[in-house]
């Protein structure tokens, strides 16, 4: 009982109240019997009204079923609910490799991402520390965590296009943005939880073998081993191309779909989520749900209030009622 209500001893005044219904029966009932033994009944028909009779229990049971919630109230009782972190670290790590500019999701897969970005580092709650990594052929440190999430967003709208794709070193680099700020604050052990949030379309090229020490399996291995889960995002459609100018000029067509596998084997590996976006609205969604993932804990705690809150009303209207169809209080 004790992991449902705080103060169980509480539910003990239930009684009072069934008390409380059973005297108002044995009243109604006495009453009853008393004017049906002294009333003249021809007399008594005709001035009783139905229709006050049939409702002049209702204010007596409204008010009976406030006092039990309010007794429930009094009893504490405890729920689990979402309490919003006052401490966590989130590194937002982005592919700006060439294939990030196909046009397969509006207006490109850039411009996407640095909107839901943005989006995502304004929900975000107010205590977590938000970073910020790109990475094409090299990894840059954009934004160091900090809870300035408007440092991020400006660093979003900045973002370039480069050459290659080495996801390794994009989740290294924010391993170590984690690592610098947990030794600021103390240590692993008094730093607050972590996450990376990688966001990426296609497959590593640089180095070409992800389980390549500087390869993006390898990152993810060693993430798993600092207790730091990345969540993947595969971004972007199977049928995604984009134009590349080759060295004499002429422009190619190639394609550049999203490789699904890799990601979700580097959330596995490191024990995030895996999540997959073909469209603006669809990002916006993973983003939301990373967002409450992240900003958010599960905690138990007192739920009184809403009993609270509907048991007062009750009370109130069950006397209003009282007032209005009986002429008194019940």
């Amino acid at each position: 009982m004790s992991d449902w209500f705080a103060h169980p001893w509480w539910l003990a005044s239930i009684l009072l109240v069934l008390a409380l219904v059973a005297a108002y029966v044995f009243v109604l009932r006495r009453r009853t019997a008393r004017s049906l033994r002294f009333a003249n009944l021809d007399v008594l028909k005709s001035v009783s009204t139905g229709q006050r009779d049939r409702f002049r229990h209702v204010p007596f049971a409204i008010l009976a079923v406030g006092l039990l919630l309010l007794t429930i109230a009094m009893s504490g009782p405890i729920a689990e609910r979402d309490v919003a972190r006052n401490r966590a670290t989130v590194v937002l790590v982005v592919d700006v490799s060439q294939s990030m500019k196909s046009t397969d999701v509006a207006p490109t897969r850039l411009q996407a991402a640095q909107a839901a970005g943005k989006r995502f580092a304004d929900d975000l709650t107010d205590g977590i520390n938000l970073g910020l990594v790109s990475f094409a052929g090299t990894a840059s440190t954009l934004v160091s965590p900090t809870p300035d999430h408007d440092a991020t967003k400006k660093a979003l709208d900045n973002l370039k296009l480069a050459e290659k794709t080495a996801t390794g070193e994009g989740i290294f680099a924010a391993l170590q943005l984690i690592q610098t700020l947990n030794a600021a604050l103390g240590g692993d052990n008094a730093a607050p939880p972590a996450r990376i949030v990688l966001l990426s379309d296609g497959k590593q090229t640089v180095p070409s073998d992800p389980d390549d020490p500087r390869g993006g399996f390898t990152a993810a291995r060693k993430a798993k081993e600092k207790g730091i889960p990345i969540s993947t995002i595969s971004f972007g459609t199977m049928t995604g191309t984009v134009d590349i100018e080759g060295p004499n000029g002429n422009t190619e067509t190639v394609d550049v779909p999203v490789d699904d596998k890799s990601l979700h084997t580097i959330a596995n590996l490191s024990g995030g989520d895996f999540f997959t976006a073909s469209s603006l609205d669809e990002l916006n969604k993973v983003y939301a749900t990373l967002q409450k993932q992240i900003g958010y804990e599960r905690q138990r705690g007192d739920n009184s209030r809403p009993w609270l809150i509907a048991g007062t009303l009750l009370a109130i209207i069950g006397s209003v009622a009282a007032l209005f169809l009986n002429r008194r209080l019940p």
